[in-house]
């Protein structure tokens, strides 16, 4: 059966039929969420429309945001922030995604929080990923963000070629942002290959055993995946 058609006459594969996909998958993950829980919020377009609908559920939840943006748009919601420097595990954490592949795999950091994604990704027992449908690719490709410390920084690019730097703020955390524009290939080697290079923070490429759930807004429903690898069913 087809979907029902969006009222405002929008279609999947447009720009407002995107945001509309996007607001469909947030709010899926949004119901996984449970009073008492401690939830990572992530940055982004399609976190933007989870914020409202954890706020719309009045759950006693705490929350810790990977961006400055993204902590004052919860605030100002009436939902609970706390420093992340005071929570070591979270329940659940939700964000979204640049690329997912059908394996798990993730290209993150379009935004230039993906150190910081990343930290509450791993700290979660479980990882929930958020996407349109414009998101799912059969392989990942470049680019692939880049946080880069500054000092020594064109040894660094050098290092890491094929890449540019972005015309972008510093990351929260004082970050220069770049992103790697080569072949990804096997994204773990290109993963380990990216997190042994001196003066790289981090890399958009998040691992499959990160991943416990995608959402993908597909029209007017979520497609949901969970992946059994995750290192939040070990």
């Amino acid at each position: 059966m087809p979907p029902p058609e969006d009222p405002t006459g929008a279609q999947p594969g447009d720009p407002a039929g995107l945001e509309r996909e996007k607001q469909v998958a947030a709010e899926a993950a949004a119901q996984l969420v449970e009073h008492g829980m401690t939830v990572g919020l992530g940055t982004g377009s399609t976190v933007a429309y989870l914020l409202p609908a954890l706020a719309r559920r009045s759950l006693g939840i705490v929350c810790a945001a990977t961006s400055p943006r993204t902590e004052h748009a919860a605030r100002e919601l009436g939902l609970r922030i706390e420093d992340v420097a005071s929570i070591d595990r979270f329940d659940i954490a939700i964000d979204g995604a640049d690329q997912v592949a059908p394996d798990g795999w993730l290209v993150k950091g379009g935004g230039g929080a993906h150190t910081r994604e990343k930290i509450i990704a791993a700290a979660a027992d479980r990882f929930i990923v958020i996407a349109d449908s414009s998101k799912p690719v059969p392989a990942l490709h470049s680019p692939i963000p880049l946080e880069l410390i500054s000092f020594g920084l064109r040894a660094t690019m050098r290092r890491v070629a094929p890449a540019s730097l972005r015309d972008v703020p510093l990351s929260p955390d004082g970050g220069v942002i770049a992103d790697y524009h080569g072949p990804v290939g096997d994204p773990a080697a290109l993963a380990v290959r990216l997190s042994a290079t001196p003066g790289v923070v981090d890399h958009g490429l998040f691992p499959p055993e990160m991943v416990a759930t995608v959402f993908v807004g597909r029209g007017e429903s979520a497609e949901r995946t969970d992946f059994k690898h995750s290192l939040s069913s070990s």
